[in-house]
């Protein structure tokens, strides 16, 4: 049995406009942190950036019916998706993958703005 069932959906930043990495923070520690809080199934949700490069949200779910559900809504949408609308252009990629493991470590999953979000404030 695996630790979850993973969803990964990435949009490329390579021509997306200058501002849309501020654009992308503001968005996620505004609005959609408070959404996928209450994602039924969802375990949690991480956003990574690479600045220039990629934009990506890393979901695990409880099941494999939950994660299949949220793709198939998300895929419908994703050209009008709030992301795809601040960078310019749909996902490149959604892809599903197996959790084998997770483990938390002794300072526990943070919740909330990073590093960079914080430096703004």
């Amino acid at each position: 049995m695996n630790a979850g069932y993973g969803l990964a959906v990435r949009w490329s930043l390579e021509d997306a406009p200058d501002n849309a990495p501020d654009l992308l923070r503001e968005y996620v520690v505004g609005t959609s942190i408070a959404r996928f809080m209450f994602l039924d199934g969802l375990a949690f949700k991480v956003w990574r950036m690479r600045e220039g490069e990629w934009f990506e949200g890393t979901y695990v779910f409880d099941s494999e019916q939950e994660r299949k559900v949220f793709r198939e809504e998300f895929e419908a949408a994703a050209a009008e998706s709030k992301g795809s609308e601040l960078i310019g252009s749909s996902p490149i990629s959604i892809e599903d993958f197996e959790v084998v493991a997770i483990a938390e470590g002794p300072a526990g999953f943070r919740r909330g703005a990073g590093p960079r979000v914080d430096a703004h404030a």
